[in-house]
């Protein structure tokens, strides 16, 4: 009975919610970035989305450790990637400005992709070593302006609910930039919406945000001495990550 109650509230409530807050987020984004207001219009308009899916999802949220950051302090955050509600969870509850590294396909979601790029939200390519190298740069672009950026470095949504491999290109631009690397664990959002799903369970979801890991005593103009301070990095991220992970996820 609980099963057919939450469909048709997805189906009659939810579902059209989204749509509506969606489109109207992405037109005030075009429209405020393209005015120039970038700063602003590109992180507080999805953070309030992000919120209000939240609560119509009716997901109780918790957060932890937001203390540890300095709001004038860029950042690389790096997060696990439980589904498809990791998304809302950071950029609404995260309270850091921000910009995304998201995977390419997504620039082409009607209106959503334009707004992405008006908000200078960065695409991953990973056709060729190339673009690979061009989407680090884009990235260090912005990262140079003050801003901070989040990377899922498992690159794509967990199958199972349990942490993955880590890739290496956030990493590389924290290296590159002396920026601090901030974990962040996320539980919750595999039970609300996994990989390969479009059903809504509202669940309980979890963002633990831990001590940033400071890379500017790290050398980087040495290739042997930065791949081995990458993969330190990556490793120490990865078990900060893994050690709040919810006893079901480990």
């Amino acid at each position: 009975m609980r099963r057919i109650f939450i469909l048709l509230y997805q189906i009659f409530i939810w579902a059209p919610i989204l749509l509506v807050v969606t489109l109207l987020t992405a037109l005030v984004t075009i429209i405020g970035c393209s005015l120039g207001g970038e700063r602003w219009f590109s992180y507080y308009p999805g953070m309030i989305w992000s919120r209000i899916v939240c609560i119509v999802s009716l997901c109780p949220i918790r957060v932890y450790g937001r203390g540890a950051l300095d709001k004038n302090q860029s950042y690389v955050f790096v997060a696990n990637h439980q589904g498809a509600f990791d998304i809302f969870l950071v950029y609404g509850y995260l309270k850091q400005p921000i910009k995304w590294v998201m995977k390419k396909e997504l620039a082409k979601i009607p209106f959503v992709g334009y707004a992405c790029r008006k908000a200078g939200f960065i695409f991953v390519d990973n056709s060729t070593p190339k673009a690979v190298a061009k989407t680090i740069q884009d990235a260090e672009a912005r990262l140079k302006k003050g801003a901070s950026i989040v990377i899922f470095p498992e690159g794509s949504r967990t199958k199972d609910g349990k942490l993955g491999t880590f890739k290496k290109g956030g990493y590389q631009m924290a290296l590159d930039l002396k920026l601090p690397i901030v974990p962040i664990t996320i539980n919750g959002p595999f039970d609300v919406m996994p990989i390969n799903s479009y059903l809504l369970t509202p669940h309980k979801m979890e963002m633990i945000i831990h001590e940033p890991i400071p890379t500017e005593h790290l050398k980087a103009n040495d290739l042997r001495e930065a791949a081995t301070n990458i993969r330190d990095l990556l490793n120490k991220s990865q078990k900060e990550i893994e050690s709040s992970l919810w006893y079901e996820y480990k």
